[in-house]
């Protein structure tokens, strides 16, 4: 049969039902395209042939051409291998694969030259190598290139299948051959020539089979532009959509309650980075156009009150806003405090969650349909079709990535403008990562926190020193202040996590006993009341400790608390760790955060643990956990409809999504809708890109 790029890859020669569904469970290849996009993560130089005589001890890998004369499989069913002998004329050495060793067997040409690269060791006073790649001279001497060769990655189940970087490698050039010829351009004349970029066929080509570094390194970045340039079309299109060609409603002017709170009610001096952002919002409400915006700040900035303050911008303007958040006890948290700070001003504020009754719930929806209800704080119930809004001006959406994009919409239908859009994230994002994360919203940074906030001291403690951590807590709470201990129940039905909690709970409770001490505990098991119950007697002073796990990431705001003591904090992430230290600090009192581990945790687990000591900056934090452990889930691609990225990734390549970023904004701020005979190519490829995306371009 005809192949073409989108050909399903089970129809690739070598491959077959079986590959395919390993293809595509292991590394998302579903078609020959997919294929061609993975590409190779190093090269090595392959010009150079030793001889077995040469192998010392410290070889690290050599390449060898030779014949193998003899292999078999030793060992039974459960613990068979390969062994394979291997002369070059100089020596022999054995070849040993300890797993896919059934398959490979039949792989292994006898008494034919072939290229043997890999890793030597000596067992006994034998060399032997092990998984080596093995390929027929002849088939290596045809193959493009000049001493580099690909290195792919794979996976454990794809090289017991023959598919490791060798066999991937083989795969590739097979697709290759069938489909060169259909990899249309998809950049401009112009772009080319600016940014010096070999054609689409010739970037393919090069970075599969290059004959150079220089070489492998322009096709690289040629592909991973294009990738990224396209990602950012889609986004900033998006944007125009959501402000330039949307029409929102305009706040004309700054009236009343704004300037009475502003003057008699705020309890401190804004920040320097709150009067800037606010200055940025109200920007946005006067344009007529409409306002979606992203407010991101460190745990402590001040968000909350920025959001506030533009919710009073809405109600001088005679609407209504809202206020969204995850969970719970964040929105009573935000209703409490907001509900306090407006308690002496002629504004009411009410709350709708899950756990409202229906016959409280009934004076607030009748306020709402009527315009006496002025802001609107709840959990997802906001978005329930009961609740209906008179005149939403503005909807302030709280750490965003917990909502799905089909429930955020909800909140536009609210209105028959779409409200305008706040959006609030506390978790700190790298300036590269929020231009894809977020790339179709303005971006607000809260970089200032407010005045009189110390700096949170941080230490690692391990195990060993856990008496004198004791002490610690003991000297804190003598002082009256209140401490919070977590552990780390990251599955909430782990039975092994569930007890180290509880004897946690056990030990705190023996060394700090009743009646002196009152100690709460919550936990995901819970029931959300009690929870609620054990969260407020914290917050109120009654209990002294609290042992939680990590529900308290996002919880009360209690200035007291002086102290957190997370325990197996290597088992967090660095945006975990960070999270949960900003539950202290929030008070006038010099604040701790003790990170307690046992004696020997992996290198990465101290590299986190060594960040979080050393700053408290969350913006660095970001940074640091973005190169571990990658950007992770926060993008929401799948959510937003953008590309997915096969072959860019967003931290190695910030400088390539820079200029993509640039140029993307230039085309379309020369010619938004890609009319020009210039941008033709573009548009037909973003077309082409986006044909079976959902439509996500009226969300934020």
């Amino acid at each position: 049969m005809t192949t073409n790029l989108d050909s399903p890859i089970a129809y690739l020669k070598g491959v077959g039902p079986k590959r395919a569904e390993l293809l595509k469970v292991e590394l998302g290849v579903n078609t020959f395209f997919d294929l061609l996009q993975h590409l190779p993560f190093r090269y090595e130089d392959r010009s150079v042939f030793h001889s077995i005589s040469d192998i010392e001890a410290d070889t690290t890998s050599l390449q060898l051409k030779g014949k193998i004369t003899k292999k078999e499989l030793v060992g039974g069913k459960k613990a068979s291998r390969l062994v394979a002998v291997f002369q070059d004329g100089d020596g022999e050495l054995e070849l040993v694969w300890f797993k896919g060793a059934k398959w490979i067997i039949n792989q292994l040409p006898l008494n034919v030259e072939v290229v043997v690269f890999g890793r030597p060791t000596k067992f006994g006073r034998k060399w032997n190598i092990a998984h080596p790649e093995v390929e027929k001279a002849d088939t290596f001497e045809k193959r493009r290139g000049g001493g580099l060769h690909p290195v792919y990655s794979s996976t454990e189940r794809l090289t017991n299948r023959g598919l490791n970087s060798a066999g991937l490698a083989r795969l590739i050039r097979v697709a290759w051959d069938d489909t060169q010829s259909e990899l249309t351009e998809t950049l401009p004349d112009h772009l080319l020539s600016e940014l010096k970029f070999p054609s689409r066929r010739e970037a393919f080509e090069m970075v599969h089979a290059p004959r150079t570094p220089l070489e492998a390194d322009r096709a690289l970045k040629r592909l991973r532009f294009e990738e990224l340039l396209y990602l950012q079309l889609v986004l900033l299109q998006h944007k125009r959509t959501l402000t330039v060609d949307l029409p929102g409603v305009v706040f004309s002017h700054v009236g009343e309650k704004f300037h009475e709170f502003y003057s008699q009610y705020l309890p401190f001096e804004l920040t320097n980075a709150q009067k800037r952002v606010l200055k940025e919002i109200r920007s946005d409400l006067k344009t007529g156009w409409h306002m979606n915006r992203l407010l991101q700040g460190d745990v402590g900035s001040g968000k909350t009150i920025v959001a506030l303050m533009a919710a009073l911008l809405a109600i001088d303007n005679g609407f209504q806003a809202c206020i969204m958040a995850p969970t719970e006890i964040l929105a009573f948290q935000h209703a409490e405090g907001i509900g306090d700070l407006l308690k002496d001003m002629d504004i009411s504020v009410e709350i709708i969650t899950g756990s409202v009754k229906k016959s409280a719930r009934k004076p607030i929806l009748e306020g709402l349909a009527d315009g006496s209800v002025d802001i609107l704080i709840g959990t997802h119930a906001l978005i329930e079709p009961t609740v209906v809004f008179k005149n939403l001006g503005l909807a302030v959406i709280d750490e965003q990535h917990k909502f799905g994009v089909a429930q955020r919409s909800k909140l536009w239908a609210k209105s028959k403008i779409p409200p305008h859009v706040l959006v609030m994230t506390a978790t700190p994002i790298p300036r590269t990562l929020a231009m894809t994360a977020y790339g179709d919203l303005d971006i607000s940074v809260l970089d200032e926190l407010p005045p009189g906030r110390k700096e949170i001291v941080t230490a690692h403690r391990t195990d060993g020193k856990r008496l004198e951590v004791l002490s610690f807590i003991e000297k804190q709470l003598a002082q009256g202040r209140q401490v919070y201990m977590v552990y780390p129940l990251i599955d909430e039905s782990a039975t092994i996590d569930y007890k180290d909690l509880m004897d946690g709970y056990e030990s705190i409770s023996r060394r700090f006993p009743l009646p002196k001490y009152q100690i709460g505990i919550v936990h995901g098991r819970m029931k959300p009341a009690d929870k609620e119950i054990e969260m407020k007697r914290f917050a109120s002073g009654q209990s002294q400790i609290l042992v939680a796990t990590t529900v308290i990431e996002v919880g009360v705001n209690v200035p007291n608390a002086t102290l957190m003591v997370i325990e197996s904090a290597e088992r967090f992430g660095l945006s975990q760790l960070h999270q949960l230290r900003g539950r202290v600090g929030r008070g006038g009192n010099q604040s701790y955060c003790i990170l307690m581990t046992k004696e020997e945790f992996s290198s990465e687990a101290r590299r986190r643990l060594e960040t979080m000591c050393r700053t408290n900056d969350g913006f660095e934090i970001a940074e640091v956990d973005m190169e571990i452990r990658g950007p992770g889930d926060i993008l929401g691609t799948q959510q937003s409809g953008v590309p997915d990225l096969k072959m860019a990734d967003l931290m190695r390549d910030r400088e390539i999504m820079s200029t993509a970023r640039y140029i993307a904004q230039r085309v379309l701020d020369e010619d938004p809708g890609l009319e020009l005979p210039t941008h033709t190519t573009l548009k037909n490829n973003l077309v082409r890109i986006l044909k079976d995306r959902p439509n996500w371009s009226r969300i934020s």
